[in-house]
């Protein structure tokens, strides 16, 4: 067999920007041909981006998509020989929905190969049967030159253990004999899931003995970052090439039938079994995502209510790296209940950062409120209503200042608080964009540290970190008031809220130690009360702004919960 190069294009694709598409693959194109590539390869969905959600029941994005196809068609003349595995979504060909999840070859003109995906997700974050038709059972595959390739589309590859869905493609693939298979992907990111691809495919690799092409889309997309990672597997090895994780990249590789060689025909170095550390992983995500974010949305600064506690720190610190220290402020807003180090430590952390930091004193309009209930309604504003109140405020303040001068405002809740209604509705829920919104209280403590350690300073003032959590909102109060101690409430919640899609290392450490809560009365009664905070807010978190998915199950898509219910 002769050597077969093909060109791997991790690209970045916009949702619904199809001409932005068609000019990122074309140079994607254009690179493979100048490195004597036979076959580039693009993500799943590359032409619209990865999920266009219901723009697919638009006709015009449809035919857009459509004549995006023709455009492609028209650019594969320009470079004869060179093949095109794109992904697109297509008119269906026979019953049932409109459209199918299409993996499409273009050479010289023409579709020289059509495969339609065959297992549509539908859980978590996915609902691709909400607009496709699976596929037919059948293998497809395509003879360039003397290597016949075998297609995928992303979770046709998941299915090999044969434990999620009837039919197995990748099993039915390996009956049609290909000497190397190709599968595009947008397989979006969370903690854990870099691995879980490995062992899968290396798996299945190792089982029916092909090599495979792994092609992942990379970028973020609303709740949704994708981190790249491409990949490509030996089955006598496992995986043996990576590409770098959250950027684009376009690389050409060699198969000589036997292993896979760089594209000067060089051995290619070992790919490490571990990812990037857990607290470097949520950095790198969140970047992605909050960069990807306001540009797709064309913010390019953004605001932030700075408390001087830890989440308002971390949120800060993570878009003064994204966007800069000129495109970031922050504002402090203290009210009667707020302490000394609220604005000073304000101060610092600012200081730090680089960045500027406005003071809105808000006991005065409080105030006003106070009094124009007590006139209207005869008695005092107290309690809850008016703890509710200053956060109300504040956030109103904050969008006041946002459409003043077109900041993003960046939400500062973390996963711990916003599961249990730890927040105020059109307060400090208020934003465009939440940072923060998957981690939950502890992993929002150690990543602070790690920012500290990667910069060689204190980023994020050592005061804040060590200050114990409080909302400041009535005299004295601290978060332990009315919650138990955030590493407990961590265990309850990774249990309620994720449960089986927690890592397995993650996983085993959790369940034993809400084995040993739940052994005393005591520890079951709390995680009852905490069962039913979670359910009784589930209103709170369905009007609040997106959150970055990093963890396997995020509010939002990824958990849709009934608010109206009975919950035991």
């Amino acid at each position: 067999m002769s050597q077969f190069r093909i060109t791997l294009a991790q690209l970045n694709p916009t949702i619904g920007d199809i001409a932005g598409n068609i000019a990122l693959m074309r140079q994607a194109a254009e690179q493979a041909v100048q490195e004597q590539a036979q076959m580039v390869v693009f993500p799943e969905l590359s032409l619209t981006g990865y999920s266009p959600g219901d723009l697919l029941d638009e006709l015009d994005f449809v035919e857009r998509a459509v004549q995006g196809v023709d455009t492609l068609l028209a650019a594969t003349r320009e470079m004869p020989g060179l093949c095109w595995v794109i992904g697109a979504p297509m008119p269906c060909i026979g019953p049932g929905k409109a459209l199918e999840n299409c993996l499409l070859v273009l050479r010289d003109g023409q579709i020289v190969l059509r495969y339609a995906k065959q297992l549509l997700p539908t859980y978590n974050i996915f609902d691709e049967r909400r607009h496709f038709e699976p596929g037919s059972d059948v293998a497809k595959v395509l003879r360039v030159g003397q290597t016949q390739i075998g297609f995928l589309i992303c979770e046709d590859g998941w299915n090999d253990e044969g434990t999620a869905y009837p039919v197995n493609p990748f099993s039915r693939l390996a009956d049609a004999a290909p000497d190397l298979v190709v599968s595009i992907n947008a397989s979006p990111s969370h903690i854990g899931q870099r691995e879980h691809r490995h062992r899968l495919f290396a798996a299945a690799s190792r089982r029916h003995k092909l090599p495979l092409v792994y092609v992942n889309q990379v970028g973020g997309h609303d709740q949704l970052i994708f981190d790249g990672a491409s990949f490509v597997v030996s089955p006598q090895v496992g995986v043996v090439y990576e590409a770098p994780r959250f950027v684009e990249s376009v690389t050409t590789l060699q198969w000589d039938g036997q292993r896979f060689l760089a594209g000067s025909g060089e051995s290619l170095p070992p790919v490490a079994v571990e990812g990037l550390p857990v607290m470097e992983f949520y950095r790198r995500q969140i970047e992605l995502g909050l960069r990807d974010y306001a540009r797709r949305c064309q913010f390019r600064q953004a605001v932030v209510g700075c408390s001087g506690g830890i989440d308002s720190a971390l949120t800060l610190a993570l878009a003064v790296e994204v966007l800069g220290a000129e495109n970031v402020v922050g504002i402090t807003m203290p009210s009667r209940f707020s302490s000394e180090g609220s604005v000073s430590d304000s101060a610092v952390l600012c200081r730090n950062l680089g960045i500027r930091l406005f003071e809105h004193p808000i006991h005065n309009i409080v105030g006003q409120y106070e009094s124009g209930f007590h006139t209207a309604f005869g008695q005092p504003l107290q309690g809850i209503a008016l703890e509710n109140l200053q956060a109300r405020v504040r956030g109103t303040l904050l969008m006041e200042y946002s459409n003043s001068y077109g900041h993003l405002l960046l939400t500062t809740g973390n996963k711990s608080e916003i599961s249990v209604g730890y927040c105020t509705l059109y307060g400090d829920t208020n934003g465009g964009l939440g940072l923060i919104g998957d981690l939950y209280k502890s992993e929002v403590f150690a990543l602070c540290r790690h920012l500290n350690i990667c910069a060689g300073r204190e980023l994020i003032p050592q005061t804040i970190i060590d200050k114990e959590p409080s909302a400041e909102l009535a005299p004295g109060q601290r978060d332990t008031d009315s919650l138990p101690p955030y590493p407990l409430l961590d265990t309850i919640l990774q249990m309620l809220i994720e449960g089986e899609r927690l890592g397995t290392d993650e996983r085993s450490e959790v369940e034993e130690a809400y084995r040993r809560l739940t052994t005393e009365a005591e520890g079951q009664m709390l995680v009852a009360r905490i069962r039913r905070m979670i359910a009784r807010n589930e209103y709170k978190r369905r009007q609040a702004p997106p959150i970055l998915r990093v963890r396997g199950r995020a509010f939002g898509s990824g958990r849709q919960m009934p608010i109206a219910a009975h919950y035991t």
